[in-house]
């Protein structure tokens, strides 16, 4: 897990541009999404989080977004329930 407030710009363009880097999470919420959704470009620097996988994410006890990863999330709800909401 990478935080966007400890990586430079030019970092963090060069991972974006080598792959490296494929979803981005909100770090108070414990919510995972791809980098274009809508909802994460709302989102204060100091909460957001890359991602190299969904596994990643998940390792990090992330949800995956209602928004932008609808099926993830739906099978994410049928299987916590709300335990961790």
């Amino acid at each position: 897990m990478i935080r966007h407030s400890e990586i430079e710009d030019a970092d963090l363009r060069l991972l974006l541009k080598q792959g490296q880097i494929c979803l981005g999470g909100n770090s108070k919420l414990k919510i995972y999404g791809t980098l274009s959704c809508s909802s994460s470009k709302q989102m204060k620097r100091e909460n957001r989080v890359f991602f190299t996988s969904e596994k990643e994410a998940l390792q990090h006890q992330f949800r995956p977004c209602g928004h932008c990863m609808k099926q993830a999330y739906q099978l994410w709800k049928q299987t916590h329930g709300n335990t961790h909401l």
